[in-house]
């Protein structure tokens, strides 16, 4: 029997992204009574390595939502991490108690050790390499403000991080157009851009944002540090040319949106005007969490 993990947007296929991304979206159209025991009596544990607000909030409304039993855990206390247990028998031991395991780690490593253990679907809540579920958000919130997917023109502004990755995945299923704008130190590399480009993916790199910018349909962005980044400041000064201001705005098409996946640190990666403006949909991006993410359990579930 296959276990349906969900971990990277590459890794699954594309209907069944599109699959979940419509789910949710119906769902959120129906109200909560839809589904309201869609999962009942299964249950969901959320283990964090990671501070997080809209991952735990998300996934534990989600699960409640679907009539789902949550099991909220800190990774600290764990005995894995105090050096009293293995992770794999930390893996063996979720088998015996809960249907489903969504972990927000800050190494990717860890899911590898997990999943040959584990016999319930893990889903990665982040990691230093991706951020899948995040982008199944943004992607909805993208369907549901410009109508489709398809043929847009997706404009990444900074740091090629975790996010920028998923967002890289998400072009080769979705078939979308996305362009990089990095500084040199913080670029997608050639040899990625070309593995991603073998997968499908139409991925244009650039150093000019503003020439990035010209007439696409949504502007995204991210914090300049995170994920336990080394030399705050150096990276500070090398992606101040990439802040997300009014007059980068201003060379996207007329209809563009503004997504960022929050926290946001105001006046650095984004401008107040542009993340309170009529152009932003940063709010319902969050907001959209909770139903995408009730998507990802029941798909994980063969509830879908």
């Amino acid at each position: 029997m296959t276990i349906r993990h969900f971990l990277n947007l590459d890794q699954i296929a594309a209907q069944d992204l599109e699959h979940i991304i419509g789910q949710a979206i119906a769902w959120k159209q129906a109200g909560r009574d839809s589904h309201a025991e869609l999962c009942q009596g299964l249950s969901l544990a959320t283990l964090f390595d990671t501070p997080s607000i809209r991952t735990r909030i998300s996934f534990n409304l989600a699960a409640q939502q679907l009539g789902m039993h949550i099991v909220d855990l800190d990774a600290k206390v764990m005995h894995f991490a105090q050096g009293k247990e293995t992770l794999a028998d930390t893996a063996r031991m979720f088998n015996g108690f809960v249907d489903v395991l969504m972990y927000r780690t800050n190494s990717v490593q860890k899911f590898t050790e997990l999943i040959e253990q584990l016999t319930v679907p893990l889903i990665n809540g982040l990691s230093d390499m991706s951020h899948p579920c995040q982008i199944m958000a943004d992607l909805m919130t993208v369907q549901e403000r410009l109508g489709h997917l398809q043929g847009l023109c997706v404009l990444w502004v900074g740091d090629y991080n975790n996010v920028a990755r998923s967002w890289a995945h998400a072009a080769a299923a979705f078939g979308f157009t996305l362009r990089i704008a990095s500084p040199d130190a913080y670029a997608l590399s050639r040899a990625e851009a070309k593995a991603l480009a073998a997968r499908g993916a139409d991925i244009v790199r650039f150093r000019d944002p503003f020439a990035a910018a010209q007439d696409v349909d949504v502007i995204n962005t991210d914090v300049w540090v995170s994920m336990g980044n080394s030399n705050p400041e150096a990276r500070t000064v090398t992606l101040e040319p990439y802040q997300v201001n009014e007059s980068l705005m201003c060379k996207a098409a007329e209809h563009a949106i503004f997504l960022h996946c929050l926290p946001a640190n105001r006046g650095q990666e984004v401008t107040n005007a542009v993340l309170d403006g009529t152009q932003s949909a940063v709010w319902q991006q969050a907001k959209n969490r909770l139903h995408v993410q009730k998507a990802i359990l029941a798909w994980c579930l063969e509830r879908l």
